[in-house]
């Protein structure tokens, strides 16, 4: 499958005087090297923490925070005009109280007040800030007027602190960036309230304490689905098995598994208290009858022969929990299903038919091999409804269909929830 190559696209890059400032340039290379042009525009006190000739060398431009440079160009009305896309990171309590109240104070500010395309605030601070009333009402007051704000992270913070308010992964906000350029609008803060369970990953079978039997997913796209997902308001939990997801998604609960059977589990003891249960994780159909205590040795005639069995069918088990009461009738189920065509039908006709077999509400559709779906950034396919509907998935990020799943998960969730 040949990738559709990206438009150049202008990206705004402004930074606020925290010490999560020197991550931010890991967030400004991305789009430089992802081949778009890049300005940044540090608040006088981001350069107490990182000097401008950084920020230049980065970005390839020319750094300024007063709208007293460079007066002809009137820089403070084309940065703005000219953006795609404006990251504002780290965002901190002062800088967000600022741009929610329009104030323009600096170069940064004064640019906010002029850009129409889609603004992304990451904050950053410690966690007493974060939960302060007043930055809480800047937030929501930011949201209302069409910016996309980030959930912090949990961690490490300034000092000896740790908790809520950590600058999330540069590589999430990058991605985050990338998905509101795809979608060219704010991420809708619609999932406030909603609890969504979400398995993610490969699961292993063991065999004996070296081998184990397993498949090639690699978790980018449940992840990329609770990254999402936490984004948009709602309270995450992760069941993940084997990942190359390179970090956990910034306000999200994981829980780890290995087989099969742990899986089944944790989400049928977990999917009682949610509302949106989502099965993305790529479930191993067989495990050995028995594992072996010590290492299966080569020896002169071969490996004997391993029995397999059934594993259990999660997805099937968790409809069949939500007929008989186990799980909340109203719980949204959503199934994901990796096909490859073959004598009898195609990808599409056999996740049809897989649809039928599981019940659940939805089932998204992957073509697999070759190169696609396992253990790539990308991905596409089809989303079909228990009421009929069939959705194209184009081609694109996982991150973007992960969006683009959920707008129609929304549609699914009972009024009271959400936004």
């Amino acid at each position: 499958m040949t990738t559709p190559t990206k438009p150049r696209r202008r990206i705004l890059i402004g930074v606020g005087g925290g010490i999560a400032a020197y991550k931010v340039c890991s967030v400004i290379r991305h789009f430089t090297e992802s081949g778009h042009e890049v300005r940044v525009v540090p608040t006088p006190a981001a350069l107490k923490f990182v000097g401008k000739a950084t920020f230049e060398a980065l970005s390839g431009n020319p750094v300024s925070t007063t709208v007293f440079d460079d007066v002809d160009e009137v820089a403070h009305v084309r940065l703005g005009q000219g953006a795609d896309l404006v990251i504002i990171a780290p965002a901190t309590a002062d800088l967000m109280a600022r741009a929610a109240q329009g104030r323009a104070d600096d170069l940064l500010t004064a640019s906010l007040l002029t850009v129409r395309c889609p603004v992304l605030f990451v904050p950053a601070m410690h966690t007493e800030m974060w939960e302060h009333p007043a930055t809480q009402a800047n937030i929501a007051t930011l949201r209302e007027q069409g910016s996309t704000v980030m959930t912090p992270a949990s961690g490490r913070l300034t000092g000896t602190d740790s908790g809520r308010g950590r600058l999330p992964d540069p590589q999430e906000i990058a991605l985050t960036g990338e998905l509101l350029l795809d979608r060219a609008d704010a991420l809708p803060y619609d999932l406030a309230g909603v609890r969504v369970l979400i398995s993610a990953g490969g699961t292993r079978e063991p065999l004996d304490p070296v081998r184990y039997l397993g498949n090639h997913s690699s978790g980018k796209q449940g992840f990329a689905l609770a990254r999402a997902a936490a984004q948009r308001g709602a309270s995450v939990t992760v069941v993940a098995g084997s990942t190359a997801d390179p970090g956990d998604p910034a306000g999200v609960q994981i829980v780890r598994i290995s087989t099969a059977q742990e899986l089944s589990e944790e989400m049928t003891k977990r999917a009682a208290d949610a509302d949106v249960v989502i099965m993305a994780a790529a479930v191993a159909d067989f495990r050995p009858i028995a594992v072996a205590d010590a290492k299966i040795k080569k020896g002169d005639q071969g490996p004997a022969p391993i029995e397999l069995t059934t594993n259990p069918d999660i997805l099937r088990g968790l409809v069949d929990a939500r007929d008989d009461g186990r799980i909340p009738s109203e719980t949204v189920i959503v199934g994901f299903a990796a096909e490859t065509g073959d004598e009898t039908g195609g990808v599409l006709d056999h996740g049809r038919a897989k649809l039928a077999r599981k019940g659940c509400d939805l089932l998204v559709v992957n073509a697999v091999g070759d190169g696609k779906a396992f253990g790539t950034e990308d991905n596409t396919g089809w989303l079909l409804s228990a009421k009929g509907d069939e959705t194209a998935l184009p081609f694109g990020s996982k991150t973007l269909m992960s969006s683009r799943i959920l707008d129609e998960v929304r549609q699914l969730v009972p009024d009271g929830r959400g936004a």
